[in-house]
């Protein structure tokens, strides 16, 4: 977001495009049943403190940490981690990205050697790999210590049922609405307050002009779904206990978002292509959409991918369905995690911590890779929040979705098969949508799959 030039790089760019835009479809192969729940294994960070005194013996022995992360140009963080303590070497390894990381790095579990101290992961795919007990509780390493620096809804991502904690905030994405000014005027629409008023102005723009649409809302897409989900306050996924899962899709609130996405897809007054394809970064140069429902990444992405369209492009939050009680989803982002086997937890811990605590480093994966930040500090520094970019007017962007990031539900859980979730969201809800089927039906058959699916991997799956 905050940048010192004015477009990101190409291969920032790429990293968008391939993960954080495609959020929650990055995981890989499906898990058989294993123990396990409650958004961490049955292990309990009850474990004993480790002391400051090997802490310290830790940090000052020579040792080589290997770190499996996607993001570009990660050598100057990791840098000063190695300049605070010299006698840690950090070996950054790309074992590809999305399902190539993901796979790489369970088949590596699975065998017991091959695998990285610590590896880059995304919020949804934590209980993926807790479930299977393959996570190292930082809770003892002091990570505990470091909740009141990150955005609330962040540390419940990374946390476990019993005072666990997973992984290691790294950058967020906090869903808003970026919308065309030129073409609200024209029309005379104001930025949507409400989803009711959403629907309203996509009605009138696509009347008015019937080459125009208000938004897209792709069929491929089950990440921006599951923000929506999110900001309706639907529950759609709960784990407890060793190998129980609630599994809710078809919920009154889902329920509610069916209706209301697939009558307007019905409709014809707002786009389903797959997003993230060459016509859909055409259709947003050539203004055939008003608005992109999006993240906090989005700013960015957009204006590297639509130049044509500099300085036409605003932000808003996302349209509310009370607007008494404003509230967001995410859509992206990703952590540090430890993983178990690791035979140098200590430094292994305190370089997750470090790399996403330290102000300096964290301030880097800002400016240097455009990541919207999970610290407070960070996003209540002037600097940042003040960055007003020509490409959306002037506008304080950044300033926009900070304010978006406090209304964030802490209380949001991924399954712990995710990859199947989305699989399923895609062949069920997304056809629909697409096709311009009954999408409130489609959610009935999402849930009837998975549950399925759930049953038959061993998971014991509880009703709402």
């Amino acid at each position: 977001m905050h940048r010192t030039d004015p477009t990101p790089s190409q291969s920032q760019m790429s990293r968008r495009l391939l993960l954080t835009a495609a959020g929650a479809v990055s995981l890989g192969a499906a898990l058989t049943a294993c123990g396990g729940g409650g958004g961490g294994s049955s292990a309990s960070s009850s474990n004993k403190q480790v002391g400051q005194a090997d802490i310290d013996k830790a940090m000052k022995t020579p040792t080589q940490l290997t770190f499996w992360t996607w993001v570009p140009d990660i050598d100057q963080e990791v840098a000063l981690f190695e300049k605070k303590y010299p006698a840690i070497k950090v070996k950054v390894v790309n074992a590809g990205q999305g399902v190539q990381h993901y796979t790489k790095l369970r088949t590596a579990i699975k065998a017991g050697s091959g695998a990285p101290d610590v590896a880059q992961m995304e919020y949804q795919a934590i209980p993926t790999f807790t479930i299977t007990d393959s996570l190292l509780d930082l809770a003892p390493y002091g990570a505990d210590k470091l909740k009141d620096q990150f955005v609330d809804w962040t540390w419940g991502q990374v946390s476990g049922s019993k005072g666990e904690i997973w992984a290691i905030p790294q950058d967020t994405g906090p869903m808003g609405m970026l919308y065309r000014a030129d073409i609200f005027d024209k029309h005379g629409i104001e930025p949507p307050k409400t989803w009711d008023d959403f629907a309203a102005a996509a009605r009138k723009l696509h009347k008015a002009d019937p080459e125009v649409y208000l938004t897209n809302l792709a069929g491929n897409e089950a990440a921006a779904w599951h923000g929506l989900l999110w900001q309706a306050g639907a529950k759609p996924y709960a784990t407890a206990g060793k190998g129980n899962v609630t599994i809710d899709v078809d919920d009154a609130i889902s329920k509610k978002l069916g209706a209301y996405w697939g009558a307007l897809a019905q409709e014809g007054v707002i786009g389903v292509e797959p997003d993230f394809t060459d016509a859909w970064f055409s259709a947003l140069n050539k203004g055939k959409y008003a608005t992109w429902i999006t993240a906090a990444w989005g700013p960015v992405f957009l204006a590297g991918s639509a130049k044509s369209t500099a300085g036409k492009w605003r932000a808003a939050p996302l349209p509310q369905w009370d607007a008494s009680k404003p509230s967001s989803g995410n859509w992206g982002g990703s952590t540090s995690a430890v993983i178990k086997e690791t035979k140098n937890p200590i430094a292994a811990a305190m370089f997750a911590q470090f790399l996403n605590s330290d102000p300096a480093s964290a301030k880097l994966f800002n400016t240097k890779q455009s990541f919207f930040p999970a610290t407070k500090q960070l996003l209540a520094d002037a600097s940042f929040t003040a960055d007003a970019p020509s490409f959306y007017g002037g506008q304080k962007v950044n300033q926009v979705f900070a304010d978006i990031g406090k209304t964030v539900s802490p209380d949001f859980q991924w399954p712990p098969f995710l990859d199947q979730a989305v699989t399923d969201w895609t062949e069920t809800v997304g056809t629909a949508l697409t096709r311009k089927k009954d999408a409130v039906a489609a959610l009935g058959a999402w849930q009837t799959r998975l549950t399925t699916y759930a049953k038959a991997q061993g998971f014991t799956v509880k009703s709402p």
